[in-house]
């Protein structure tokens, strides 16, 4: 795939194959890794049921805590790609913004993943912690042949805005800069303004999404500006999994992704 002709690490190639579809060179992933922050919330009580759904959507990947990957990961269903997240932090600790390491690249290898992620919260008063985190893991990652997909966020509190174009380039270039594969940060809203987002980070970028939307329109407009804008695909949550039907919106979600079809398109795939 052209967008990693930068990679010569053929562990590296050979997994990142798994989670990207090779014909479009994009990937649709499902973070559901919100119950350690959040708790049981909605859609995410029947793992095994959302899993398989967003499979049979067209998902390329799902993102999950370890735990969850004993939980009932494989064994059923379509196959999709395995990610594992090595930080966790939680709404009810002090500090929210503070991530730490809970999972070794070592022991996600261990479990069969096929990529790994980690999240930093640039602007946090611990942001210099998770910049280590960042760097060492990068290290670890490049050695073993596991991609890496760091979550930039922009989060602090000289941050007014978390999707102003300003700070999600500064978050995506860090990200970059610090050895991560591929780069998952926020929409700035505008494609206009996340074209030059893109254009000053040398690795490819997913899109966060964000909180719920209101419309299935406004979410899928979302997806489709994105990707015109350079995105490499997509890596939404709750727009995905708390949706009423999942299956649905995950196909249109892939199929704006992968084969460029237009919002009116995708919604009408999501009404089948």
């Amino acid at each position: 795939m052209d967008i990693f002709n930068n990679i010569k690490n053929i562990g590296k190639i050979i997994r990142l194959e798994r989670i990207f579809n090779r014909t479009s060179a994009k990937t649709v992933i499902v973070p559901m890794d919100h119950g350690v922050s959040s708790g049981p919330i909605k859609g995410l009580i029947n793992m095994k049921e959302t899993i398989n759904a967003v499979a049979d959507g067209g998902a390329n990947a799902v993102l999950l805590h370890k735990g969850i990957v004993r939980h009932g990961h494989r064994g059923y269903g379509k196959d999709v790609g395995l990610i594992i997240h090595l930080s966790a932090g939680t709404s009810l600790s002090p500090d929210p913004n503070k991530k730490v390491i809970v999972t070794s690249v070592e022991e996600a290898i261990r479990m069969g993943a096929d990529a790994v992620s980690i999240h930093v919260n640039v602007g946090a008063d611990t942001d210099y912690e998770m910049y280590q985190d960042l760097g060492r893991i990068a290290e670890i990652c490049e050695y073993w042949g596991m991609p890496l997909i760091a979550m930039m966020y922009p989060r602090g509190k000289k941050i007014e805005n978390e999707r102003d174009p300003e700070v999600v380039a500064h978050a995506a270039r860090l990200g970059a800069e610090l050895g991560a594969d591929v780069i998952k940060t926020n929409y700035t809203g505008d494609p206009d303004t996340f074209k030059e987002v893109v254009k000053g980070c040398p690795a490819p970028i997913v899109i966060a999404g964000g909180p719920k939307t209101n419309t299935d329109e406004e979410f899928l407009r979302m997806v489709k500006d994105a990707i015109d804008a350079g995105a490499v695909g997509v890596a939404i949550g709750r727009n995905i999994f708390q949706h009423e039907n999942v299956r649905g919106i995950t196909r249109a979600v892939s199929r704006i992704v992968h084969e460029g079809i237009d919002v009116e398109e995708a919604l009408k795939e999501l009404k089948k």
